[in-house]
């Protein structure tokens, strides 16, 4: 059984890929007795409902198998992540390769310093941008839509970098910086940054929390963690574990107040700092924001408060941003979410540039997850035009009509690398690290899509047709194009 006490939900399914061997993978695939799985802990209704299919059997081994591959190459991973960043830093520094071997050869090579303020990370590097966009008016949704994701992108740096932008280049005040712990991988595996925007009004606080890193295992097998819970309380449905436990799920669930003097938790945390800020200035709101897995904590986030009865704090939250979320849980969920937004009056962007392979996971399935996305979804194209869906299209990704389309469209966004700057101006061309990548989205259709430079290009180019002014934020819930 897990160490977790089950008391706050009354059904689970959580897996634990460090139990499991590849010969019980096996054993799993051809012979469905889940209930003697020691990797796997679950009421026995729920064992007997996900041992039916030979699907439902196949996504969790084919799960738990990647987890494990990424656990056991987690110190390679990370080593080639390391080399991998440096390079394009060490051009940089030296004013690029010539210079470079200049240096090297007169003795005056700059190295850099990985915790300084000029150290982007290897998402940075590939799109080097951080300055705002001037020509979008201020206070708009578009212009918040814009300096969420600005918030999202950055909150892969290190925290010089991040208090060095905030504070000397988008000239707003730098709030905190927070590494936060995971009680189940136990380690700290959560990173979120808090800002204020003085330029609005009202003024706003910006919560960024930090996406997947590319080359952290421990990131990985989060988004790959099949494990849910479903909670009894105010029939909130099922939810992602994984996600839960990364925005600060303890081992006894959701205690209201938790007051730890050794470690700090996403949710916690961030929560009390709103609760001090907002308290100081009755007239702040706030905004919550991520990328890939930080969109699914930004998502997640509202959810608690809800559960908590935080309507103080929820009448202050103006709206969650995210950038290339996954679902985060089911219908039921989904309903639960609409009504919370609808109550508080909280706008929801949802952006998913076009072949996205991460917004269109877990899968939408009647088998194992069921997972839904909640409210529309503002979707963009390769040209960057934007259009409110109630989903992308393709949203289970796999699917072999959409194969060819997916592989023509890596073609085209690797060409487009070379003529955007002509095309849309010379802020937006693209350097020799993010063609790279166009060419790993070309031999696997959907990964550089997830990159956040194309999340930036939408929200300063996207022509999106939003509702008409009369329309109330809740009502674009229900939106559907």
């Amino acid at each position: 059984m897990s160490k977790t006490n089950m008391k706050f939900c009354n059904s689970y399914f959580l897996v634990d890929p460090t139990k499991a061997s590849v010969f019980d993978l096996i054993l799993l695939l051809f012979f469905p007795n889940l209930i003697s799985a020691r990797f796997i802990d679950s009421p026995p209704d729920t064992l007997n409902s996900a041992r039916r299919s030979f699907a439902s059997r196949w996504m969790i081994a084919l799960a738990i198998f990647l987890q494990k591959v990424l656990l056991f190459i987690r110190t390679p991973l990370a080593f080639i992540g390391r080399i991998v960043t440096y390079w394009p830093n060490l051009l940089t520094a030296n004013g690029g390769f010539f210079n470079l071997i200049l240096n090297l050869l007169t003795g005056k090579l700059v190295k850099p310093d990985e915790s300084s303020a000029t150290y982007a990370s290897f998402l940075g590097c590939t799109d080097r941008r951080v300055e705002l966009d001037q020509k979008i008016e201020v206070g708009t949704i578009e212009y918040k839509s814009m300096l969420s994701m600005m918030a999202s992108k950055i909150a892969y740096e290190n925290k010089s970098f991040i208090t060095s932008v905030v504070e000397n280049t988008w000239k707003m005040d730098f709030v905190g910086y927070y590494d936060c712990y995971n009680a189940f991988q136990e380690k700290n595996l959560t990173q979120a940054f808090v800002f204020k925007a003085s330029d609005t009004n009202p003024n706003l606080i910006v919560v960024s929390f930090r996406g997947t890193e590319l080359f952290s295992s421990d990131d990985w097998c989060t988004d790959l963690d099949i494990s849910w819970y479903v909670y009894e309380l105010k029939n909130v449905g099922k939810v992602h574990a994984g996600f839960l436990r990364a925005l600060g799920l303890q081992q006894n669930g959701w205690p209201k107040e938790n007051i730890s003097l050794i470690h700090q938790y996403a949710y916690y945390t961030i929560r009390q700092k709103l609760r001090d800020m907002l308290a100081r200035d009755k007239n702040l709101k706030f905004i919550l924001t991520g990328h890939s897995l930080g969109g699914a904590i930004a998502a997640l986030f509202p959810a608690i408060l809800a559960i908590h009865g935080e309507d103080e704090l929820l009448d202050k939250l103006e709206g969650v941003y995210t950038f290339g979320q996954p679902r985060i849980g089911d219908e039921e969920f989904g309903e639960y979410m609409k009504e919370v937004m609808k109550k508080h009056g909280i706008e929801y962007e949802r952006f998913v540039y076009n072949n996205d392979m991460v917004t269109r996971v877990p899968f939408d399935d009647k088998i194992l997850f069921g997972y839904k996305h909640y409210g529309s979804c503002n979707y963009f194209n390769s040209l960057y035009k934007g259009k409110v869906r109630e989903d992308a299209p393709n949203a289970n990704y796999i699917s072999m009509l959409w194969l060819i389309p997916k592989l023509l469209s890596g073609v085209w966004e690797f060409i487009r690398s070379f003529i955007i700057r002509f095309w849309k101006g010379n802020e937006y061309k693209e350097n020799w690290t993010m063609r790279t990548v166009r060419i790993v989205g070309i031999i696997i259709p959907g990964v550089s899509d997830h990159f956040p430079l194309d999340y930036v290009n939408s929200t300063r180019l996207g022509g999106l047709a939003r509702p008409v002014a009369t329309t109330t934020p809740q009502d674009k819930l229900y939106l559907i194009a």
